[in-house]
């Protein structure tokens, strides 16, 4: 006979405080999420990693080029990463809300490091190819559509509703300043010492998530009786979604900007020699112009810039950020591509933080995971698409021309979601 439980509802779990004192009366400060000992841990841990990740991911870009040097290529690579994402996010939004997303997070996280270790080998001993690139990016994507859901969903435990706006942009701030200093290091030894070190690099930069994890003091772990199958999880956190007009709509709109909009990342690599004419030392630069970028605005969503207003502000850098990859995509001279990137690093991190603050902020916390899994997907399971897309359009219309249509493509189809939801653009 099958046992029938009934589930209590859970409070959400709180965090347990560090020693240092409360954020300054009369509002937030801009670095407040930090009072909490769980989240320093995090932070640390995360930004060697992101650094590591981002040399990596630099690196392996570059190194696929160097051997085909095709678009295509890139854009297969790049489709590879992320299509198991497509796929799997979903059910790894149903584990994150079943099991102990610590747990969960060293899992993913050694699993990422082994992979690491594998490129290294393999380019140490000369015999990489670009299939042997292609399935360790389809694996590192099986590992990301676990690890991003319980990554977004891991951070109120760590520092609760209250400071969760601030948590989560301090989050890109951390993320974003890897993303500064890793290609700046990765351009340089590419040129030194090649890929290899780099992809080494990345794999022992996880170390420092895992003992952080492991350091965290943490309530035990609430094991809970599901009467609902996996599957029926599933399909209730998509009604849920579905029903709910300003999740569902900041989902559509995170889908349109990760086909549309950043795709133009993946042939940066292609874009810097063919329509720059610079090497290696200057593709690094240009992406840490962008994370300089990124850096800046998370800095600015973390000191509160948005006033209350973040509808307003998404609507703002939604229309901004397609306008500055038109104009980055036709420019030849390397100067100005810096200050470009820059613009560009700044609207992503915007648009996204902000999309991530309004969906954490909104979403009830028995369908956290499972919604951070759907939002997964937007931001990881559908960008191959645009990844394959503007690789094939690159090879064939040129360059400038792909990504100019990327950008209009985003603007527009963005621009008829915020006015099919306009309750979207008075959110707070």
């Amino acid at each position: 006979m099958k046992k029938i439980t009934v589930e209590q509802p859970i409070e959400p779990i709180k965090p347990i405080e560090s020693s240092l004192p409360p954020p300054h009366a009369g509002g937030e400060t801009t670095f407040v999420a930090m009072r909490h000992r769980n989240f320093q841990l995090y932070f640390g841990g995360q930004l060697i990693s992101n650094i590591g990740t981002w040399m990596q991911i630099i690196a392996q870009a570059w190194v696929v080029y160097q051997i085909g040097h095709s678009e295509l290529t890139l854009g297969l690579v790049a489709f590879a990463s992320a299509i198991p994402t497509l796929v799997i996010s979903p059910w790894g939004g149903v584990v994150v809300d079943r099991v102990s997303r610590r747990n969960l997070l060293v899992m993913t996280q050694a699993g990422a490091m082994l992979l690491a270790f594998v490129l290294a080998i393999l380019t140490f001993t000369n015999v990489v190819k670009e299939w042997h690139v292609i399935v360790l990016a389809a694996l590192l994507g099986v590992v990301n559509a676990f690890d991003a859901p319980a990554r977004q969903a891991f951070v109120p435990e760590m520092v609760g509703k209250k400071d969760l706006p601030n948590a989560i942009a301090l989050n890109s701030i951390m993320f974003n300043s890897a993303r500064v200093v890793g290609p700046a290091i990765a351009g340089m030894m590419l040129a030194v010492v090649g890929a290899a070190w780099c992809f080494t690099i990345n794999g022992i930069s996880f170390l420092a998530v895992i003992v952080g994890l492991w350091l965290m003091k943490l309530p035990p772990h609430r094991r809970v009786q599901h009467n609902d199958s996996p599957w029926q999880q599933l399909v209730s956190g998509v009604k849920y979604a579905a029903k709910n007009r300003e999740i569902s709509s900041l989902i559509l709109l995170s889908l349109v900007f990760s086909i549309f909009g950043i795709s133009y990342f993946t042939v940066m690599p292609a874009f810097v020699e063919k329509v720059l004419h610079q090497g290696a030392m200057a593709y690094g630069w240009v992406n840490a112009a962008s994370g300089l970028g990124a850096v800046t605005g998370a800095f600015l969503l973390a000191h509160q810039v948005s006033n209350g207003r973040r509808g307003q502000l998404l609507v703002l850098t939604n229309i901004a950020f397609p306008l500055i990859l038109i104009a980055f995509s036709f420019t030849t001279l390397y100067p100005l591509s810096l200050a470009l990137a820059y613009g560009l690093g700044m609207g992503f991190m915007v648009q996204f933080t902000t999309i991530n603050t309004l969906l954490q902020t909104r979403v009830d916390d028995e369908f956290r995971g499972r919604v951070m899994g759907l939002y997964t997907i937007t931001f990881f399971g559908f960008a191959p698409f645009g990844n394959l897309l503007i690789g094939f359009l690159g090879e064939k219309m040129g360059l400038s021309i792909a990504m100019t249509l990327f950008a209009v493509c985003s603007l527009i189809l963005s621009r008829i979601v915020l006015m099919r939801t306009p309750e979207v653009q008075k959110l707070p």
